[in-house]
């Protein structure tokens, strides 16, 4: 990372702080993302902790992870690397919401699993308290004012400082606002929404939703899975990625390029690396730099497996894209456009459940 000029090589990494919502609490505009730690990704646990290590000195104070992230081993090793006294310099938020096993009631947002699930992350994490408790996806099954309440009870017994959402639609974003008022329990405080180049979609209704409600919101996936990683180009083969292989494969359709939507992807992805190299700067770093220009984005949650490529992407805090190549970014990708659509991150059930649109 550079280092502003008078701070010595090696000394701690400077980074302009911004404010989480209406919380007071003080983040760096990049968060680190911990999902690529353990099964998924780094299998190596000392290799993963340089990283986070890495990360820390070269000024970032918020990490993210999840409890479902390589099924708790994510966690586990955060809360190695936290151990021995950097703790109390990191803002620190994980998820639950995910399966975490074969139980029907271990998963979701209900008091019943909450209460278990934040039990569960302590301990993996190896603290006393989380600083921001999310709800990773939005649930049909359970009342937003039952989730609310257990997570106001888990805050006012200290297990959690604050809580938030994570990839709601802007109407339940709005519902849960209006339960909270209501119900008078806590509320949800910031949102975690996919965000890039490419998925421009929050532009839309959650980013300006979030700032009306004084949400923080990190945005997740700032490289769109890769596809802004420049690697992706037009006279190069695909690159043989991990990501396709994830999850069982299960997201192979998202890389193949027999689908015209991917191709679309391609052309942009490939005049997004143009752009950056005309203008001097790397994708990687132009696409994470266009994130967290927004007003209403807090940090952008990068998730690095290598040490390389978290080098790679702590540039970009320190970078100020210029409002030529805002406007060449847009002529791109228009503003509030994600070229493919189930790149939102959340598909609402009454539109993946064909038995929900018809009789």
């Amino acid at each position: 990372m550079r280092l502003p000029p008078g701070v010595p090589a090696g000394s701690v990494g400077v980074m302009e702080m911004r404010t989480l919502g209406r919380t007071g609490v003080k983040v760096s505009p990049l968060c680190l993302g911990a999902m690529m730690f353990g099964e998924w990704g780094n299998k190596d646990h000392d290799d993963s902790i340089r990283i986070i290590h890495a990360a820390l000195d070269a000024g970032i104070n918020f990490v993210d992870t999840a409890d479902v992230y390589s099924a708790g081993e994510s966690e586990e090793i955060v809360g190695k690397a936290l151990a021995g006294g950097r703790r109390d310099d990191v803002v620190l938020a994980t998820k639950a919401f995910s399966p975490m096993g074969k139980d029907p009631n271990h998963r979701g947002s209900s008091r019943r699993w909450l209460v278990r699930a934040v039990e569960d992350s302590l301990r993996r994490l190896g603290t006393d308290h989380i600083d921001l408790h999310q709800i990773h996806r939005p649930s049909t099954e359970t009342d937003v004012e039952e989730t609310l309440g257990a997570l106001t009870d888990l805050q006012r017994a200290g297990k959690i400082l604050y809580f938030g959402s994570s990839t709601f639609l802007p109407s339940q974003i709005v519902q849960a606002q209006w339960a909270a008022e209501r119900w008078h329990t806590g509320r949800f405080v910031t949102e975690q929404p996919p965000y890039s180049i490419l998925v421009r979609g929050i532009e839309t209704e959650v980013l300006p939703v979030c700032q009306q409600y004084g949400m923080g919101t990190l945005v997740w996936s700032p490289l769109a899975a890769g596809w802004l990683s420049g690697k992706w180009r037009k006279d190069a083969e695909a690159p043989d990625a991990d990501r396709p292989k994830a999850f069982g494969g299960a997201m192979a359709s998202r890389y193949d390029l027999a689908d015209p939507v991917n191709q679309r992807k391609l052309e942009a992805a490939d005049a997004l690396a143009r752009l950056a190299e005309d203008n001097g700067m790397s994708l990687v770093e132009m696409a994470i730099a266009f994130t967290i220009r927004h007003p209403g984005v807090t940090s952008a949650i990068i998730g690095p497996r290598t040490m390389d490529q978290l080098t790679g992407q702590l540039p970009a805090a320190e970078l100020v894209l210029s409002d030529e190549v805002l406007d060449a970014i847009d002529a791109i990708v228009p503003p509030g456009t994600n070229v493919r659509p189930d790149d939102a991150g959340y598909a609402p059930p009454w539109l993946a459940d064909a038995s929900q649109r018809r009789r």
